[in-house]
């Protein structure tokens, strides 16, 4: 992709890139988003949760659209799913396609133990030597981008405490390892078209790559050097999950945005003991 549809897939990518610690109780997300550039919509996208007692599952899909359709004409999609284990989430595989007019590209990941077991990349892409390796010791410790897409309110905080934003993840994207720091900003009252309406929490978010890229790409150097990213994290009913509702990363062309035009979450019903 070129360097405009390289900075905006980048943006939706970062979407699905945070912290997942522990889930508690059980909940649906059915959300449907749209990237702007300058506030021209360029994509769009969907995002499908379900937590539930001893298993979760995570899928997304997406595309560009408009003004980055003509030169890219690119699209993705992403699944993860593993077990709820003493409230934890634990990944077991993760796979992601993208597919522009020139290639498709699919990654795969074998998950345990809280790192990355196996990965590949099919087709296996060229040895480029300006690439930094990545060694076996990064990949533990980490979480991969559709796992790594929620944010927990530990304890007994408050979903909206500026405690929740002071965090951060190492993430292996299957190529990448790099770390995501999170810290608080705001919290604001956001609305989507479609369900929730009200309060997000806003954090601002700072991306370091650490291996597995080339120093000398312009799309990395000017993502690690920002400071005015922003995620507005709202919660999953019935967990004390958050997931991001809007992205925001100035680029030279304008502001990126990604963010929800309808986000449904649902509790699910407390789970009733057999009797006989």
């Amino acid at each position: 992709m070129p360097p405009l549809g390289r900075l905006v897939g980048l943006c939706a990518g970062v979407l699905l890139l945070f912290c997942a610690e522990r889930a508690s109780a059980q909940g649906r997300l059915d959300a449907q988003y749209e990237a702007t550039l300058a506030g021209i919509p360029v994509g769009k996208g969907s995002w499908t949760i379900e937590i539930g007692d001893d298993t979760f599952s995570a899928s997304a899909q997406g595309g560009t659209a408009g003004l980055l359709k003509a030169f890219s004409g690119g699209s993705g999609s992403g699944a993860s799913q593993g077990r709820v284990v003493n409230g934890a989430l634990a990944a077991t595989s993760y796979t992601a396609t993208t597919t522009t007019s020139k290639k498709s590209e699919t990654i795969r990941m074998v998950l345990a133990n809280g790192g990355i077991k196996e990965s590949t990349i099919e087709p296996e892409p060229p040895v480029d030597a300006d690439r930094l390796p990545v060694t076996d010791a990064q990949k533990k410790n980490v979480f991969d981008p559709m796992t790594g897409s929620f944010l927990r309110a530990p304890g007994n905080a408050e979903l909206m405490s500026p405690d929740v934003c002071r965090t951060g993840a190492g993430v292996f994207d299957g190529r990448m390892r790099y770390d995501l720091k999170l810290d608080f900003k705001r919290v604001e009252i956001v609305k989507a078209e479609r369900g929730y309406h009200g309060p997000a929490l806003v954090c601002a978010l700072y991306f370091v790559p650490i291996s597995g890229y080339i120093p000398d790409r312009p799309v990395i150097k000017y993502l690690a050097a920002q400071r005015n990213i922003e995620v507005a994290f709202v919660p999953i009913a019935g967990t004390r999950l958050l997931v991001p509702f809007r992205m925001t990363i100035p680029t030279p062309l304008g502001q990126a945005m990604l963010e929800a035009t309808s986000f449904v979450t649902t509790a699910a019903p407390p789970r009733v003991a057999k009797t006989q």
